[in-house]
């Protein structure tokens, strides 16, 4: 009879969705964690979800497994949305097999994946899991090195965030790497290649699974983590956000919305939030907040590498990047980590169609024998290439200092910035005055009978000569020099000017990056 087989089936899908016995949720809850459909839940719009292979069960044998075949087999598939917008997901559930891999999980991943690529609509993959299934071998192990083609395949093409709310050790950590977007929650996510035990047994080393791999590790010193947040709830609003600000795939722009800021307003409060005096120090978010709509943006990486900042924001409704060398630490200058966190942000905008503005102020590169021996050239090297590389519109504007190479690899004109304006505090030049002065004048201030009074009267003349506010306008190498009022203006007028952009790379099966 149909209605047995129907209640049957009933049956079978309640059990699916209560998972394994109330006892192991109780666990989890216990942990401060959610469980896998409770994150969904947060995730996507309600009742959007539906789940792929509820049914799914392993196959393996041995070790006790043929008598433990739940379903799932410890992984929720499927997809939503997000505002209206398809979004695919997978989640690990650590109540089943503590989220560990097994062939039967691996494959619900890969058909998860592959058809986000095919529908082309971003993934979101809740990661709580264990690592692989020991009991299936090598089994589990290659279903990682799928997972691994995969993520490698669709960068660039969809979206990919990985949100870490559990363990991840071991190769399941390159997935995550592999990724567009990381987040974490602090306490009860973690990431490592070898664990506590491990390191101590190896080096000697005694240290605490967060304290090894913690969320605030690897938003601020490893930079393998993008966001970090108290609690799932948060990190799970904030993924939302992030997902209405990028585009479903790299063949559609990212959406816009209808604007309440207008996009003529002016930005008469920058005058005063940048001092003339380019020794004196400002927080560069204040800055981005007055010009973007309603001063929201969404920081990336805004724990590490702070130097610079990188962050998703609209201007006019449209969604931009911006990128902007930070005053208030190191001066601004750029660094390993920070040419490195800028070139990824880079690459990412462009990829996904995201126009960039660069906001400059940046005295050069950091100087010393660890950033020499660190390779400082190569790292800062991949900056310059994600600029030149990069077809999206971009639009930079010069805030007060800019030097030397540094300028240059902050998108400036001569490697391919549509538009350029600086502000009348701009300082661009090779070096600044006073170093100048002691490199060019350098035998006559020594040979001075005042050779301070000499070596001022040098700078004030460089200053004249060579660092005036439109030594650069008049020679091209600006567009205009604006007044710091009509900022959001004038990037509402270059962004609308440029949204038909379209520019062709010579013909070529990669570029090959600096590493």
């Amino acid at each position: 009879m149909m209605s047995e087989r129907l209640r049957e089936l009933e049956a079978i899908r309640e059990e699916v969705r209560q998972g394994p016995d109330p006892k192991a949720t109780e666990r989890q809850h216990a942990k401060g964690k959610l469980t896998a459909r409770e994150r969904i839940e947060l995730l996507l719009d309600p009742g959007s979800f539906h789940e792929v292979e509820p049914l799914r069960r392993h196959r393996a044998t041995g070790f006790g497994l043929e008598a433990k075949r739940p379903y799932t087999d410890g992984v929720i598939t499927g997809w939503g949305t997000v505002e209206g917008r398809t979004v695919f997901v997978y989640a690990h559930d650590f109540r089943i097999f503590g989220g560990a891999l097994g062939e039967a999980h691996a494959q619900k991943i890969h058909k998860i994946m592959d058809m986000a690529v095919e529908a082309g609509a971003p993934l979101v993959s809740l990661n709580d899991g264990a690592g692989a299934r020991i009991q299936e071998g090598v089994t589990a192990l290659a279903g990682y090195g799928g997972i691994f083609r995969r993520n490698t395949a669709a960068s660039g093409v969809i979206p990919q965030i990985s949100v870490m709310l559990g363990p991840c050790a071991g190769g399941a950590a390159y997935s995550p790497a592999l990724t567009d977007f990381v987040f974490m929650v602090r306490e009860t996510s973690q990431m490592f290649i070898t664990g506590p035990d491990v390191v101590q047994a190896v080096t000697g080393e005694e240290i605490t699974h967060n304290g090894l791999g913690g969320a605030d590790v690897h938003a601020g010193t490893s930079g393998v983590a993008h966001f970090a947040y108290d609690d799932e709830a948060e990190c799970l609003e904030d993924v939302r956000y992030l997902l209405s600000l990028l585009p479903s795939n790299n063949r559609e722009l990212p959406p816009a919305v209808v604007p309440e800021d207008a996009p003529d307003r002016r930005t008469d409060a920058l005058r005063d939030l940048v001092p003339v005096d380019g020794n004196r120090p400002y927080d560069v978010r204040a800055v981005i907040e007055e010009i973007v709509d309603d001063g929201e943006f969404l920081e990336v990486h805004e724990a590490w590498a702070r130097n610079v900042v990188c962050a998703l924001a609209r201007i006019d409704g449209q969604v931009v990047g911006l990128v902007a060398n930070q005053p208030n630490v190191l001066a601004g200058v750029l660094d390993i980590h920070a040419s490195e966190k800028a070139a990824r942000f880079v690459q990412m905008c462009d990829a996904f169609n995201i126009p960039i503005v660069t906001l400059i102020d940046v005295p050069g590169f950091l100087p010393g024998v660890d950033q020499e021996h660190g390779g400082i050239i190569r790292h800062g090297a991949k900056l310059l290439y994600a600029y030149c590389n990069a077809t999206v519109p971009r639009v930079s504007v010069v805030l007060r200092k800019a030097y030397g190479g540094a300028y240059i690899v902050m998108d400036s004109q001569s490697i391919g910035a549509d538009v350029t304006y600086a502000w009348p505090t701009n300082e661009i030049a090779v070096m600044g005055a006073e170093g100048a002065a002691n490199v060019i004048f350098r035998r006559e201030i020594a040979a001075a009978d005042d050779p301070e009074a000499v070596r001022q009267q040098r700078i004030k003349e460089y200053k004249a000569e060579l660092m005036h506010p439109y030594y650069a306008a008049e020679r091209g190498l600006v567009d205009d020099v604006i007044d710091p009022g009509e900022t959001r203006a004038v990037l509402v007028r270059s962004l609308a000017m440029l949204s038909a952009k379209h520019a062709d790379l010579p013909a070529r099966k990669h570029g090959n990056p600096p590493q």
